[in-house]
């Protein structure tokens, strides 16, 4: 085993302080990963807080890390020194169950295990995550990131991006659907690059009227303001697909109203009970609600892939280590255009 640098937090009050951590010997299924960047996710602020009730501590958060192989097993051959890859939520999985077998592992029905907060078959205790000098992964769960990106601002893709590219692709969304992105933050931003990206009119649902200049930079043809009902009543029954990020319970039944016939709105940001849904909504034009969970190893890497090709990344703010709790409170706050990344260069030479 190794000692290596991170940043964890000691309780669900405590601020990220510098700690130390064991990282096991590579196995000769597993690689060795240098950690270069790693992103914010509120996720990680959550399992912090312990607000999910199943916070391990010490937490170390971190589920999109950006890094160079530095050693691979013996029974790697997809990888080797050097190598630019990424890690995203998940290091393991059951590899046997249904999910798995369809390439489905963030639904792994034994359980996947998750980068950090989740049981470690190797060292025994819970695992710990990119806000370290390192990371030692199986290789089934390593992904090959395209050089021609901004490294800086690819960490976000492993969680953010997967989060949104994954729904958009598993119900089709293709050229000339009308597609609206709800809420605009980590998640909103990437969908309105993925949606432009696959040829779809982009229409940006927001509360915020300040936020239209940032939604038709990114992407989108229009914006739609919530708030104005006549607005709402002009869209009805117009869109192909929703793609819902808002992180909080909420009314989903004007939403609901502007789906076409047969048309569905996923929800992808609210991990927590939403306000009644009215049936009526739904059964008049046989509209659904569904929701989606991150992607599989198989999807993350053609995420990427599709990421090299049209050249999309996160819009990121850098930050070193020593101002995560700043960036924490920043991100509750939403203040931030749309993702922290953490430059670990700056835990290395701490």
């Amino acid at each position: 085993m190794s000692e290596v640098k991170a940043y964890a937090a000691s309780s669900k009050t405590a601020e990220l302080e510098p700690f130390k951590l064991e990282r096991r010997d590579i196995t000769k299924e597993d690689v060795e990963i240098d950690i270069l960047f790693c992103g914010v996710c509120h996720s990680d602020i959550h399992t912090v807080k312990n607000d999910w009730k199943n916070s391990q501590y010490p937490v170390v958060p971190g589920h999109e890390i950006v890094g160079r192989v530095t050693k691979v097993g013996d029974n790697v051959q997809n990888f080797k020194e050097g190598d630019l890859v990424g890690v995203g939520c998940m290091v393991d999985s059951c590899q046997t169950c249904d999910s798995c077998m369809e390439d489905l592992e963030q639904y792994c029905e034994n359980g996947a295990t998750f980068t950090y907060n989740s049981k470690d078959k190797h060292l025994g205790g819970h695992t710990f995550g990119g806000y370290s000098e390192k990371v030692v992964v199986d290789k089934k769960f390593v992904l090959n990131v395209p050089e021609n990106l901004d490294l800086e601002a690819v960490a976000p893709l492993l969680c953010a991006g997967i989060t949104t590219f994954s729904p958009l692709n598993h119900w089709n969304v293709k050229k000339g659907d009308k597609v609206g992105v709800i809420g605009l933050g980590g998640l909103g931003h990437m969908g309105i690059k993925f949606a432009h990206a696959m040829g779809a009119h982009v229409v940006m649902i927001t509360t915020s009227p300040e936020k239209s200049k940032d939604a038709t930079k990114l992407g989108a043809d229009e914006v739609l303001i919530s708030k104005d009902e006549d607005e709402m009543k002009k869209h009805a029954n117009s869109f192909d697909f929703l793609l819902n990020t808002v992180p909080v319970g909420h009314d989903t039944n004007p939403y609901i109203a502007l789906l076409k016939r047969d048309a569905t709105m996923v929800l992808v940001g609210a991990v927590e009970p939403l306000d009644p849904i009215h049936g009526g909504g739904l059964i008049a034009s046989r509209k659904s609600i569904a929701g989606s969970l991150i992607g599989g190893i198989k999807e993350t890497q053609e995420m990427l892939d599709f990421c090299g090709k049209h050249n999309i990344v996160s819009d990121v703010e850098m930050i070193d280590i020593q101002n995560i709790n700043e960036a924490y409170e920043r991100v509750q706050k939403s203040d931030v255009k749309y993702r922290f990344v953490i430059d670990m260069k700056s835990l290395k030479e701490s």
